[in-house]
């Protein structure tokens, strides 16, 4: 094992400030993916579990707020989540074992931006607001491909705020060992129309699914859409060809679980 840093700062502030003054350094904001981000030898690694500002839910009439560092268990398990967008709190119920949801964070999460991880779907999905120490950058240009993101040196994110939608529902074809999405869809009827992101599939990350909105939007099932398997994954777990046959299967039982 080689030599690092190790800081456990009590504000945003501090982080930031440990984040700029450390060149190499990474945060912790749960540890899901902390072996390959050693691999990566960091310099310092900035543990954010004492940040007590980063966590918690609130809810203020048609918008929700939750703490980066809020775990997966606590959105799953948090009446205001289950009450306004209870797509959102079944989303997270579905995230790996329960010692995953107990340290898994919703910040690391889109921090990280797996492919074929949960959040992303539920994020691009809503039309939801990542908020970080510097800014607030909207979802839909907040993805920016495999494992990359709109984050900047320095940024932290410290919150997402959601738009409650109409109505919202997420249904995901997992990979039984890891409870990943083979391909997951998100749902959501929002004040400004229909969104549909798909988490799993994409061979750059999450996206939205247009072909599956315009079907909506004109009253048609998503059943009715063919979905092209150009820039879709093709893996041991499936071809991008039976990708792009679930995604509107799963857009069905999205919507039929929509509420």
């Amino acid at each position: 094992m080689y030599a690092f840093e190790y800081a456990r700062p009590t504000s945003v502030a501090d982080a930031a400030r440990t984040l700029e003054t450390s060149p190499g350094a990474r945060l912790l904001a749960g540890g899901q993916t902390l072996l390959p981000t050693m691999k990566q030898r960091p310099s310092t690694v900035i543990d954010l579990s004492g940040v007590g500002e980063l966590k918690g839910i609130h809810r203020d009439g048609r918008a929700l707020g939750i703490g980066a560092m809020t775990t997966h268990a606590a959105v799953a398990a948090s009446k205001d989540v289950r009450e306004a967008i209870p797509a959102l709190a079944h989303l997270a119920a579905s995230i790996g074992d329960p010692a995953v949801r107990n340290i898994g964070t919703l910040g690391g999460s889109l921090a990280n931006n797996d492919p074929a991880a949960d959040y992303p779907a539920g994020i691009l999905g809503l039309g939801a607001t990542v908020v970080t120490n510097k800014r607030t950058i909207a979802a839909d240009v907040y993805f920016k491909g495999l494992f990359e993101t709109a984050l900047e040196g320095g940024e932290i994110v410290t919150a997402v705020g959601f738009p409650v939608p109409k109505r919202a529902g997420y249904a995901k074809f997992e990979q039984r060992a890891s409870r990943y999405a083979l391909v997951g869809v998100f749902v959501a009827e929002t004040d400004t129309g229909w969104r549909v992101a798909v988490t799993g599939a994409g061979a750059k990350g999450v996206f939205r699914a247009t072909d599956i909105e315009k079907a909506l939007a004109s009253g048609s099932a998503p059943g009715s859409v063919r979905m092209a398997s150009a820039g879709l994954i093709s893996d041991l777990h499936g071809s991008a060809e039976y990708r792009a046959a679930l995604i509107p299967v799963m857009a069905e039982r999205a919507l039929a679980a929509a509420k």
